[in-house]
């Protein structure tokens, strides 16, 4: 197990050279309505209520276990502490595999998502940031993906900042059908539970899931205890941690951004880093990095 100091950002290392034009991201950048974005997010947050007409346990279940997939395994395992900052490595097929499940958030493709979060870390809390609380808290949750360009930029200009994902076929593949692992899921569900199942499933689940990473956006970086002090506002976050299998403790991961493990305490639970840990002890996982504390 590696463990150094408190170590840069993948996203310095991924920053466009000189000379080449970065995105312009941050609420006075981003302007008019992502009716694409807002669109759906609607319809999403409508299903989700409905759900609540067709209470089934089973449907609900599969929501859970939905849930663990998509938030555990896809966002923070792969999209997160695996694509975004190579905090550990793992077979392709593996990767591939986390990777698919991430795309089961329906928060873009692995492209998408991982420049947006490189960015993030270059320019947290200061001008150019995605989504910082200093904008507006309803900005840093959901505000900024429901105006001007969001997530949609064009592959070749996301490629300056995620070069290692726009080389590798299978992941400009999920990137550019990102969409269709909720459709495929949408349809079993229906053929095993009916219309309960796609909306607690696939709507219900999609939702909270959504407004879960969203709060690591907004809430960790407004309210919370700092352990570390970093150049941005992130903060450690129990309740958020929780529901996000540990993205929570958020300062300590912008203080040790390539760190796989995020809950640096005995009480900081991390489920994402306690499974990073069970694909190492099989033999799944290596050169996985964590702080000294």
């Amino acid at each position: 197990m590696h463990q150094g100091q408190p170590a840069v950002a993948t996203a310095e290392a991924a920053a466009p050279s000189a000379g080449i034009p970065t995105l312009r991201y941050g609420r006075r950048y981003q302007k008019g309505v992502n009716w694409v974005t807002s669109v759906a997010m609607t319809a999403f947050h409508v299903g989700a209520v409905a759900a609540f007409f067709f209470v089934d346990y089973g449907a609900i279940l599969a929501a859970l276990i939905l849930y663990i997939v998509a938030g555990m395994l896809g966002i923070g395992m792969a999209y997160h502490r695996l694509l975004t900052h190579r905090g550990y490595q793992t077979h392709k097929w593996l990767e591939y595999f986390l990777t698919w499940c991430g795309t089961l958030a329906l928060e873009g493709g692995p492209i998408f998502w991982v420049a947006t979060h490189r960015i993030h870390h270059q320019h947290s809390d200061r001008d150019g940031d995605p989504h910082t609380p200093r904008e507006g808290t309803w900005w840093a949750h959901a505000g900024w993906i429901l105006t001007g360009d969001g997530l949609h930029h064009d592959a070749s200009v996301l490629a300056r900042y995620v070069p290692d994902l726009t080389r590798d076929r299978v992941h400009v593949a999920l990137s550019n059908w990102h969409w269709t692992s909720n459709v495929l899921v949408g349809l079993a569900l229906l053929a095993f539970g009916g219309i309960p199942y796609v909306l607690w499933g696939i709507f219900f689940r999609t939702t909270v899931g959504l407004h879960a990473t969203w709060l690591v956006n907004s809430a960790t970086h407004k309210w919370g205890r700092r352990r570390f002090q970093t150049r941005d506002d992130s903060t450690n976050n129990w309740w958020v941690a929780l529901l996000t299998f540990g993205e929570g403790w958020h300062n300590n991961h912008h203080a040790h951004p390539t760190s796989a493990r995020h809950g640096l305490a005995w009480y900081e639970i991390d489920f994402n880093w306690l499974a990073i840990r069970g694909l190492q002890a099989l033999g799944l996982a290596w050169d996985v990095k964590v702080a000294r504390h």
